[in-house]
């Protein structure tokens, strides 16, 4: 099910968001990784400071909302809609629920929840993200297909 029309294409393919989020991206992967090793140190009891946990979900929670600023850029230059664009739609869902799972630790945290239901709502948070990258990569697989067979029409993208 392909997003773009060959038009979009050529605007995504030249688009400086576009770039960003190739750069960004990855960068939110290792983030992701880190802060999930982290947690999970402190969850078996190999890392006792607590903190550590939350400074993990702190910057992983930035740069979620980053990648979600940057884009809205990119679907607003591409789609014409800075979010929710019908085409981009369930990729704007699933960032949304990831990003209100990551927002309830610090919701939980202000509110004094247990350590216990903190670490939980950090593996939340960890999983929404993984679901979520799932989400778009399969959607990125399908469009690079798109794209070839577009190629091979001869059709310029």
């Amino acid at each position: 099910m392909p997003r773009y029309t060959p038009e979009q294409l050529r605007i995504r393919n030249r688009s400086i968001w576009t770039k960003v989020q190739l750069i960004l991206a990855p960068i939110q992967f290792v983030v992701f990784i880190v802060g999930f090793i982290l947690t999970y140190l402190h969850y078996i009891g190999t890392i006792e400071n607590f903190q550590i946990v939350t400074y993990a979900i702190a910057v992983k929670t930035l740069f979620f909302i980053v990648l979600f600023v940057t884009g809205a850029f990119f679907e607003k230059e591409v789609f014409g809609m800075w979010v929710y664009s019908p085409e981009f739609f369930w990729e704007d869902v699933g960032s949304t629920i990831a990003m209100a799972i990551h927002f309830l630790y610090f919701i939980f945290a202000l509110l004094h929840f247990s350590y216990e239901v903190l670490i939980w709502c950090a593996f939340a948070a960890y999983l929404s993200y993984v679901l979520n990258a799932i989400q778009y990569l399969a959607r990125i697989w399908l469009e690079k297909r798109n794209e070839k067979r577009l190629k091979a029409q001869g059709i310029s993208v």
